[in-house]
């Protein structure tokens, strides 16, 4: 709280400025699977032009929303920081709370919903699915926003090809709740998270799905889920 209180309401309101622009918002959105991306990419996503693009990325850019990765001829937009991933996930939940216009909703919707990437880890029914099952198995423990991993959690992160105690020795945060847009409840952010999105790709355990952030787990994935946090990922994924 003492760090919040040394924010003033005019800085505040400056960061939120940035995201009161449509095009930029969907520039972020754009980013929110972990990717990096061309200006015109960004560009197209936005649905405008590349010189608009450009204006609104270097105010992202200043204010250290997006960083640039350069690659021979080629400049890469991501997301600077998870925390940036983790505040746009959070301004979701604000905007569903807001009156809506009707609108028939496509398959894209329920497949966002079910399972999805959140920056660097996993979101969505799926994620959320995560963050209880180590919860009620004692592998965490939740301080407030933190999440501490504990010797059984150790174990069962083991068997998805997590290794805490190398984590462990990286300062950055191991593992804290993230809210969930969709779902209104935390999943889990931060080094572990992270470790286990890589690992299920690498294992073929999840999918991307194209031109989304929605991902697809496969039997081999629900079943090794299953086995290291307990048999409802199978009936999750299946009702999803």
């Amino acid at each position: 709280m003492d760090r919040f209180s040394d924010i003033s309401p005019v800085e505040i309101a400056g960061a939120a400025s940035l995201l009161s622009d449509v095009a930029r918002a969907a520039i972020l959105c754009a980013l929110m699977d972990g990717k990096a991306r061309t200006a015109g990419e960004l560009a197209f996503a936005a649905g405008v032009t590349p010189q608009t693009a450009s204006s609104h990325l270097a105010r992202l850019v200043d204010a250290g929303l997006i960083a640039v990765m350069a690659q021979g001829r080629h400049r890469y937009h991501r997301l600077a920081s998870a925390e940036a991933a983790q505040t746009l996930e959070a301004l979701g939940v604000l905007a569903l709370a807001q009156p809506r216009r009707a609108r028939v909703p496509g398959p894209r919707d329920a497949a966002m919903r079910a399972a999805r990437t959140c920056y660097d880890h996993l979101a969505g029914r799926f994620g959320v699915a995560i963050a209880d099952a180590l919860r009620v198995t004692g592998s965490t423990i939740v301080h407030d926003r933190d999440v501490e991993i504990t010797p059984e959690g150790d174990r069962r992160l083991a068997c998805l090809g997590v290794d805490v105690a190398r984590l462990r020795q990286d300062r950055r945060p191991l593992c804290r709740h993230c809210m969930d847009w969709s779902e209104r409840r935390p999943h889990l952010a931060g080094l572990v998270p992270t470790q286990i999105l890589r690992s299920a790709l690498a294992s073929g355990w999840i999918e991307r799905l194209k031109d989304t952030r929605a991902v697809r787990v496969t039997p081999e994935g629900r079943r090794a889920f299953a086995a290291a946090l307990g048999s409802g990922f199978e009936e999750l994924d299946a009702a999803a």
